[in-house]
């Protein structure tokens, strides 16, 4: 049931009355440590209904459960470390020019945080998903707005964590939940929504993040839009191992049913007999992969359309046919143009587009200056690839041109690997330059609770007035930069 104007109201402010409860960094982690066991004990039903409505199967669910749960205990940690704080401590200097004062900074939650939810993953993207984790880790309450594609599920999730916050005295309007189109739209307006994230679509996403930029007062939108996740092959890669590539890009392209933010949907490989033992083993692997369904109707049909409008571009052949595969499934595929058409502006830039489901266009290039032409005309992305030989890798040719190159266009950069699957890592970025994302910080990964702080400095302050995070004693045992110096 869609909430009203009057609803949203009512749940974001039930969150901004629970801000002081997260106040405590024990309690914080302990509530996500909680949220977790309690995630993992309503293991069978959450993914009973969660396959129910998204058709993604137990296997896939019950991994992607386990991964929500790990994002939380690994945000619980980071809060237990308290290095987020980015405590940093100045004493006066009268012989600096010009002279320090007493200057102590750290790093305070944001507020109430809006969460909209992805489609295609209904656990580690959606009410308890990373974003979630990391706004409460930051000590911010969130009001979730659920998908369409799994509104049961995410009732159900939500009382597991409303449970989890009530164990540890955390009012459950911590977590709040709304449904609907025009809720979403609200939400993103509430005067006491300090921020927002978001996972979705370049449309829907960037009329969410124009309405947080148009309030009275803006506020921060960190939205995850779309990305084509570029990979070059070079000939000498193809040459070396052409029948590994396809079939493993053949594995990336096809994996759920092509429905991950990381799909490789570009691939720019060499004209020439490595090539074309490179597109035999894609053919084969693709060839052999079974029809699968996407998350909803409205998906299927924009894949169909979609594929159908770039086949139908004059000197795009089909080797394998994408679109659908029966009533409810689509059947995986791929497209290939020569690298020249994508060169230049005009009516092959369709194919520079995402296209959300199994499908990616491999473009044949003649030379390396046909690879830069193309590179040069793409958006940015969350992530871009590069196949190298063994000699390149170790770095003979192109390689660290190459890499150097690609790193302008997205905020992962692989060698020799896929792009799907996205590690759960303090190293991780998970986000790139818009269109991919409409802000610089990460979705995934420790640095993903950045997004729902703000940095304060007190000048001048009396030691007794200080929080204790910023007194010299320093007796929450905090790692900290003192006077210059690093103190873990």
């Amino acid at each position: 049931m869609e909430a009203t104007a009057q609803e949203v109201d009512a749940t974001v402010r039930a969150a901004h009355a629970a801000r002081a409860s997260l106040a405590d960094r024990a309690v914080r982690s302990a509530f996500l440590r909680t949220a977790a066991e309690q995630l993992e004990a309503a293991k069978d039903g959450l993914v009973e209904t969660a396959d129910a409505e998204t058709a993604l199967g137990p296997v896939r669910l019950t991994g992607e459960l386990a991964r929500t749960c790990f994002q939380l205990r690994a945000f619980a940690d980071i809060v237990d470390e308290g290095a987020f704080l980015d405590v940093i401590i100045n004493h006066p200097d009268d012989t600096a020019t010009p002279p320090i004062p007493d200057l102590r900074r750290y790093k305070v939650p944001l507020g109430v945080v809006a969460v909209y939810s992805a489609s295609n993953f209904p656990f580690a993207f959606s009410v308890a998903g990373g974003d979630t984790a990391s706004a409460l880790a930051a000590g911010c309450p969130v009001v979730v707005k659920a998908h369409p594609d799994h509104p049961a599920l995410s009732e159900l999730v939500a009382k597991v964590l409303r449970r989890a916050a009530a164990a540890h005295g955390i009012p459950e309007g911590v977590v709040g939940l709304v449904h609907g189109f025009e809720a979403g739209v609200e939400l993103v307006k509430h005067p006491l929504v300090a921020a927002a994230g978001f996972t979705g679509s370049v449309r829907g996403g960037r009329a969410l993040f124009d309405a947080a930029a148009a309030r009275p007062t803006p506020i921060p939108f960190h939205g995850e839009l779309g990305s084509l996740n570029p990979v070059v092959v070079t000939e000498a890669a193809a040459a070396e191992r052409a029948e590994a590539i396809g079939s493993g890009l053949a594995g990336s392209m096809t994996l759920g049913v092509g429905q991950f933010c990381v799909k490789p949907g570009l691939v720019l490989a060499p004209n020439g007999a490595a090539g074309d033992r490179l597109l035999k083993s894609l053919t084969d692997a693709v060839s052999d992969t079974d029809a699968g369904v996407l998350l909803d109707h409205r998906m299927r049909d924009n894949f169909i359309a979609g594929v159908a409008e770039r086949a139908e571009l004059p000197e795009v052949e089909s080797p394998v046919t994408p679109g659908a595969g029966g009533e409810h499934t689509v059947s995986a595929g791929f497209l290939t143009v020569s690298a020249d058409k994508l060169a230049e502006e005009g009516a092959y830039d369709l194919l520079l587009e995402e296209c959300f489901g199994p499908v990616t266009v491999v473009a044949r290039y003649e030379d390396e200056d046909e690879v830069r032409s193309v590179l040069s005309r793409l958006p940015g992305n969350l992530t871009a690839t590069v196949h190298l030989s063994s000699e390149e890798a170790a770095g003979e040719g192109r390689g660290a041109e190459l890499l150097a190159e690609l790193t302008p266009l997205a905020g992962r950069v692989l060698v020799n690997g896929w792009p799907t699957g996205v590690a759960v890592a303090p190293a991780q970025h998970h986000g790139g330059p818009y269109p991919a994302t409409t802000s610089t910080s990460t979705s995934v990964g420790g640095t993903a609770i950045e997004r729902w702080m703000r940095p304060v400095v007190y000048q001048g302050a009396p030691e007794a007035l200080l929080p204790p995070e910023l007194r010299d004693d320093n007796p929450l045992g905090l790692p900290r930069r003192y006077d210059g110096r690093l103190e873990r």
